[in-house]
């Protein structure tokens, strides 16, 4: 039977599974939900999940919700092994460490911005939470101190997890700057050269990110004149 995925390109928490999904190379349908027309509230679609949040995955009777969850389980059920999600105590530790780090830092951050402009249609963002984001990049930066990836030597599902949301604020809310964020940036460009990745990710990304250019003009033009600016005169280089 065909996995089913729910759920929209705009949406990080939905690419991070759809990442997953090519990952493994398993067979899918992607059904997305138009989230404005409330596609999402109608009683079939709350009836397989009750907090009528995207992703959500149908596999057979099973109905499966929150991003975090349904990555994990389809390493476990369908992986060959357990390279994307270890199952060793510590290197398992490492990696839901970073997916809770994603859930409980980097997506609220997301979260808020997007409500601030798309709710509360607001003309400016916050500096402060553009300066939350930088915060996160930090503590990314130092989760890269010594390893190629956030869990460790191998690329794992919370890579995933975390690109999907990184790339979406880098592209538009906050640039990142690879001079103050080296490693980042490297392992930024190291998740991209995945062959999957641009049609799993960048493309919905990138969608995400003109409905933003749309919203705020000026402010994302002054956004990534001043990111460019930086990068190219060296400003933040430590």
């Amino acid at each position: 039977m065909v996995l089913i995925l729910f759920g929209t390109e705009l949406s990080p928490p939905v690419r991070a599974v759809l990442l997953t999904l090519r990952a493994l190379e398993l067979e899918h349908e992607f059904r997305q939900l138009d989230l404005l027309a409330g596609e999402h509230l109608e009683a079939d679609f709350v009836r397989k999940n009750p907090q009528h949040t995207v992703p959500l995955l149908e596999d057979g009777e099973a109905y499966i919700w929150d991003s975090h969850a349904i990555i994990g389980y389809l390493v476990q059920k369908y992986a060959k092994n357990d390279a994307l999600y270890p199952r060793e105590p510590l290197p398992r530790a490492i990696c839901d460490q970073r997916l809770h780090f994603e859930s409980g830092v980097l997506f609220p951050s997301f979260k808020e911005l997007q409500r601030l402009l798309f709710q509360e249609h607001a003309t400016e963002l916050p500096k402060q939470r553009i300066a939350q984001l930088h915060e996160s990049y930090a503590l990314l930066e130092q989760f890269l101190a010594r390893h190629d990836y956030l869990a460790g030597e191998q690329l794992t599902i919370a890579d995933f997890s975390i690109v999907a949301t990184l790339s979406t604020l880098d592209l538009c809310y906050a640039p990142l700057d690879p001079h103050k964020y080296p490693k980042l940036s490297a392992w930024l460009a190291r998740i991209s050269a995945l062959p999957y990745y641009e049609q799993a990710n960048l493309q919905g990304a990138r969608r995400l990110a003109d409905l933003v250019r749309a919203k705020l003009p000026k402010q994302f033009d002054k956004l990534w004149q001043k990111a460019f600016e930086d990068i190219k005169s060296g400003a933040g280089k430590q």
